[in-house]
């Protein structure tokens, strides 16, 4: 197979989910294809080389263009592309695109999310989307709960504006990978005959195994990237109407905010009794050795959490709402345990029962690890995205 690989973002490093996500889709798709990486540079950031993606065949880095102009805002409001598509467009990644057409032949070009909706127009070539979430509901989501009317009033206009994209590509392209399988019943709904397959999100079940030196402790995680709209607002809402419950509850219970760039409102939690901010860290991992639980507050956002599958690998417990935990083949009691983002009864019970029961942590912990290793780990998914691609090819030329 020869692949035209088109993404938003850096893949290198891996701080985001999303990120996590690409690079190894990339990497398994480039170990067993001939694959183009076009890519926008992270603000600050060395262009990525073969030294970082040894698989790939050329990586073409372009400038990362400017987002969320005046001039970009009224045109997502009053034109035809939303203001997601207009963030990632860029005269210098068309130019690229043209070129690596014209010089190459390309069996697919796999498009990492609906961002790149723009660069293969008209090409004639076989397209896949890489859906890290169904971005029409993220958005709405976002607007029912980002406590601003202009706010909500935009993003309801812009999720509009993005399903109608999103139908276009389920009816106009090759295929589609979703993170799902309710996802994928959701899409499927809308247009039958499309291509759409599963291929979850993942972890690296090796990297993240720790050697558990003694008893849980009573230190609670909770991982993403702080800069992200549905962490923030997890972060800010848990911490402010459920922690004092918890302390309560729980004397000398901790709270470690785990990730990257976080904003003024989030490291104005380390202010609280027992939480501290830590921004970008090196690794994780030693946030997860002997934690009580992971949890994962969510209220808003798509796709599925990569944090879980992380605590998962790390044979950490994990509370999470039933957003948080949407779309994993997980059983609420026996690898994960569940409450509404507003029930402080039952985040307050949950964690309390953890530290009355280490048997109960145990438990939810191994079976846990379980699950990751024989449905979540990224070996078996990238296996699992070069066969879906292989057959779709295969059946499109019967």
């Amino acid at each position: 197979m020869r692949i035209l690989f088109l993404s938003p973002r850096q893949c290198w490093p891996t701080r985001s989910g999303a990120k996590l996500r690409e690079y190894h889709f990339l990497r398994a798709l480039a170990r067993d294809a001939e694959v183009d990486y076009a890519y926008f540079v992270d603000s600050g950031s060395q262009p990525l080389t073969k030294a970082e993606l040894p698989e790939c065949r050329n990586i073409i880095p372009v400038p990362k263009p400017g987002a969320y102009t005046a001039g970009q805002k009224l045109l997502g409001l009053v034109g035809k592309w939303p203001l997601p598509i207009l963030n990632y467009t860029s005269p210098l990644m068309m130019e690229a695109v043209q070129g690596l057409l014209a010089r190459n032949r390309y069996d697919l070009i796999h498009l990492d999310s609906i961002h790149m909706i723009r660069y293969p127009e008209n090409s004639g070539a076989k397209v896949v989307y890489n859906w890290h979430n169904i971005e029409s509901e993220a958005m709405r989501r976002f607007a029912q709960t980002v406590g601003s009317g202009p706010k909500s009033w935009y993003a309801r206009i812009t999720a509009d504006k993005m399903e109608v994209l999103e139908r276009g590509m389920l009816r106009d392209d090759f295929g589609q990978i979703v993170c799902s399988e309710r996802e994928r019943v959701q899409l499927a709904a809308i247009a039958p005959k499309a291509r759409i397959s599963v291929v979850e999100n993942g972890v690296d079940t090796s990297y993240f195994h720790t050697d558990h030196d003694g008893p849980a402790s009573k230190n609670l995680v909770f991982v993403g990237t702080m800069d992200y709209y549905p962490n923030v607002e997890a972060a800010i809402s848990f911490a402010r109407n459920i922690w004092p419950s918890v302390r309560s509850r729980v004397p000398g219970v901790r709270l470690a905010i785990v990730g990257a760039n976080p904003t003024l409102t989030v490291q104005e939690l380390a202010q609280l009794p027992g939480i501290t901010v830590t921004g970008t860290v090196p690794d994780v991992r030693p946030y997860y050795r002997n934690a009580l639980a992971a949890i994962v507050p969510l209220r808003t956002g798509g796709g599925t959490r990569l944090k879980i599958l992380e605590a998962m690998a790390a044979e950490v417990p994990v509370v999470s709402t039933p957003l948080g935990a949407e779309g994993l083949a997980v059983t609420p009691d026996t690898d994960i345990l569940m409450a509404d983002p507003d029930d402080v009864g039952a985040w307050t019970g949950h964690i309390g029962q953890l530290v009355d029961s280490p048997d109960l942590g145990g438990g939810l912990a191994g079976a846990g690890l379980d699950l990751v290793k024989t449905r979540y780990d990224w070996e078996i998914l990238g296996r699992k995205l070069v066969a879906t691609y292989r057959d779709w090819l295969r059946a499109s030329n019967d």
